[in-house]
């Protein structure tokens, strides 16, 4: 049934392994995959993982620094492996724990572990078990627990009273409370307002809940009563406020107050001539962006938030100290002694200790915009990291947990693969074919913008851009294009290279066939001689099944050499649906046994959130791809790369 089953160490020694009878393929490729897309990249929330036709679940022995590992065919439903690995684990652990101590990494590689016996022995009771038990038994409604429940324990109640329904009028499906029930009595009622006398005087032969019950409606009505409006004073008349002068704070020199009172649009003279000096300015705010983009940082640098978590570690430190000593002065030394020892990490952790520090920490994560189930993956799989291990001397169980959780966060950003895309550009060149470069995304998330950041970006490297106008479905996309295409061109006239434009549009107009119109524009730019070419598609919302179908279409098509999905980092649990569904609609719609996915990410509207930056993990770990470009404004300027270690310090600022 199984097909291989694996024991080895975090540094890559091998120290058992079994593998089933018949199985002629080594197992070595899908653990390889299970170490690069899992361990390395600390996504071991779930404790499976599927690779082409097999499952694999897997443990972790933190304390030994150990990895067990079992194989089957996807299609099989074994119920008991998961009991299996587990009894596994602490067989291997309880029989070879002298030898894991006492020798070293270097020394394990030459040692034999004796498990077969003792492995087929629990996978035989493991199996026999899994058929005795049989499938499970549906409960009867008698045996659930909503047969329990009768309909006076259903009724809301409030402090042992009856709820009213709205107006003062009871629930007609209540009974009546016998007296002694009522848990306030006579004398702690609240004694009536100077306006309820009528009421006081009435109250003579009452009980206590039917008092009470007549102070609520007396409540109710005072309540219902609008209250008399406040004579409102006579606004003061205002002077209307005169036009300010505006002044860029971008870099630009200019003060000019924009005023386009005498403009008759971009035909008439007096317009053109306000387009130019707009262009002027323009120019004159732009820096030059040539070389590796600068990456996206925070005023807060990680020195002083490292600081401030030392001065709160010493404050909890000397709070605990005091505490101990003033509980500990009739124990003499037994008390100090306790004290020290309850500082120093001498025991190991477990789940029980972390359970409230992870707690704080998923609702810190979903208050920073992560996906709620991001979010819980990423504190399971710290816990399990830590699960076992022993803490260091004089730390906290919140900063081992805080600290680990940080790692985990710097390497999922951290990309598997560096995607440096003027290499591959200069690569393109050398092959005499233009660099293609799809943007896919949801309605409004800023793609035509942040193409047109890239395109600037681009050419102030040298490189020629064709932007291919596939969005034949939004009105006005194709102007948008034709007037970013013009004013990168004035920022970098022809007549500076050669009398060619650095930037032109390959546009045929609307209603037509976007993966044609991307086919033609490419063959357009190997003739002419384009280093780049920029698809620009219309955006689609993750659940329109025919727009998905024509995007996955036109990437199996045309095969670009980079899919960008352009997504806003404001949204929160958002993010993973579209990434999902978008990846889901390329995979289904593919022409080829590989399908071809989202290779990197392109967050926009970065510089809207503060330090609420969860999106960026949710995109990472749910694609396991890269966030390429991070947009940080609405000037071509404002384009950025990604700082790992930043983003995670923005994210853990309380």
């Amino acid at each position: 049934m199984l097909d291989f089953f694996t024991i080895f160490s975090k540094g890559g020694i091998v120290l058992w392994c079994f593998q089933g009878a018949g199985v002629t393929e080594s197992f070595t490729g899908p653990v390889n995959a299970l170490i690069r897309s899992v361990i390395l990249q600390e996504r071991t929330g779930n404790n499976s993982y599927n690779h082409e036709g097999l499952s694999l679940k897997y443990k972790l022995d933190n304390e030994f620094e150990l990895i067990f590992v079992v194989g089957f065919q996807k299609i099989l439903t074994l119920t008991y492996v998961d009991k299996f690995i587990d009894d596994i684990q602490l067989h291997f652990r309880d029989r070879y724990k002298n030898e894991l101590e006492q020798k070293g990494a270097l020394r394990l590689i030459n040692s034999s572990f004796q498990f077969e016996d003792d492995f087929r022995v629990l996978l035989r009771e493991a199996e026999e078990s899994s058929r005795a038990r049989g499938p499970d038994r549906m409960r009867s409604f008698k045996e659930s627990e909503k047969s329990q429940k009768t309909v006076k324990s259903m009724i809301e109640t409030k402090g042992g009273e009856k709820v009213k329904e709205p107006g003062g009028k009871k629930n007609k499906n209540t009974k009546k409370e016998a007296p002694a029930a009522v848990p306030v009595v006579v004398d702690q009622v609240k004694a009536p307002s100077a306006g309820h006398k009528a009421v006081e005087n009435g109250n003579q032969g009452y009980t206590a809940e039917e008092i009470i019950q007549k102070n609520r409606e007396e409540f109710i009505r005072r309540r219902t009563v609008a209250p008399p409006e406040k004579a409102t004073k006579s606004p003061k008349p205002q002077k209307p406020k005169e036009k300010q002068m505006r002044v860029w704070d971008m870099g630009g020199s200019s003060t000019k107050a924009l005023d386009y009172s005498g403009s008759n649009g971009d035909n008439s003279e007096n317009g053109g001539k306000q387009n130019q000096d707009a262009q002027i300015d323009l120019g004159m705010q732009l820096s030059s962006m040539k070389g590796e983009l600068p990456s996206v940082d925070y005023e807060s640098s990680e020195e002083e938030e490292e600081e401030e978590e030392a001065e709160e570690e010493e404050r909890v430190v000397d709070n605990k100290t005091i505490k101990k000593i003033s509980n500990s002065k009739s124990g003499g030394f037994g008390g100090m002694f306790g004290m020290l020892k309850g500082l120093v990490g001498s025991k190991s952790l477990s789940r029980e200790d972390m359970e409230s520090v992870l707690e704080k920490m998923k609702d810190h994560l979903i208050a920073k915009n992560v996906a709620a189930d991001i979010a819980y993956q990423l504190c399971d799989s710290v816990a399990k990291k830590l699960e076992g291990k022993v803490m260091g001397t004089f730390t906290t169980v919140a900063s081992t947990v805080k600290l680990a959780l940080q790692d985990s966060l710097v390497q999922i950003l951290q990309p598997k693969r560096r995607v440096d895309i003027l290499r591959d550009v200069m690569e393109a060149q050398n092959q005499r074919r233009p660099f293609v470069v799809t943007f896919c995304g949801v309605n409004g998330v800023g793609k035509s913008t942040n193409l047109a950041k890239i395109s600037f970006w681009l050419i102030e490297n040298g490189f020629t851009v064709l932007i291919a106008a596939c969005d034949t479905f939004r009105a006005g996309a194709v102007e948008q294009l034709r007037t970013h295409q013009r004013r990168l061109n004035s920022l970098h006239p022809p007549e500076q290279h050669g009398g060619r434009p650095m930037v032109q549009l390959y546009e045929k107009g609307y209603g037509k066939d976007a993966a044609g119109i991307a086919m033609e524009a490419i063959a357009y730019a190997r003739n002419q001689a384009f280093d780049v070419v920029l698809v620009d598609t219309a955006g689609r919302m993750q659940d329109n099944a025919p727009l998905m179908t024509a995007l996955a279409k036109l990437i199996a098509v045309n095969m670009p050499d980079l899919v960008l999905f352009v997504g806003e980092a404001l949204v929160g649990n958002e993010a993973v649906d579209q990434l999902v569904k978008f990846n889901q609609a390329l995979a289904d719609n593919s022409m080829t046994e590989k399908p071809r996915l989202i290779d990197g990410i392109v967050l926009t509207k970065f510089d809207t959130i503060d330090d609420k930056v969860g999106a960026a993990i949710s995109m990472t770990y749910i694609t396991g791809q890269p966030i390429v470009f991070v947009g940080t404004g609405q000037t071509y300027n404002d384009l950025r790369s990604l700082n790992a270690r930043a983003v995670v310090s923005a994210l853990m600022k309380a």
